[in-house]
């Protein structure tokens, strides 16, 4: 998935929900105590801190996003073993975080959400 890295303008959580609410079952909702997005109660998006998100991904998408734009996204120990992401606010486009959103949204939602949205 390539991602476009244009000059970062702010993001805020609002903005990430504006995004999520493009995809079909994207409901707010929290995740470890933090606001999160999820699709049928699975696992989006969710604040970390107030400089970080974390986002789902698979491992094979996220070692190329991270190659990509090592400066925005990047992973801890913690997350090696996970279907997971970090993404530095400050370092982040809302076009690649709508794209990671749909692909997250797309690796997550039930298979009927994914035939309605693509008709």
């Amino acid at each position: 998935m390539p991602i476009n890295r244009k000059a970062a303008s702010p993001v805020a959580w609002s903005d990430v929900c504006k995004l999520g609410e493009q995809f079909p079952g994207v409901e707010q909702s929290t995740s470890f105590g933090r606001p999160a997005l999820k699709v049928k109660g699975k696992f989006l998006i969710l604040i970390r801190d107030e400089e970080h998100l974390v986002v789902h991904i698979d491992k094979e998408s996220r070692e190329l996003v991270m190659a990509a734009d090592s400066e925005a996204f990047y992973i801890t120990d913690h997350y090696k073993n996970y279907p997971a992401m970090l993404i530095r606010i400050a370092k982040v486009t809302k076009a690649q975080l709508h794209e990671l959103l749909e692909q997250a949204w797309r690796s997550q939602a039930p298979r009927a959400l994914l035939k309605a949205f693509s008709q």
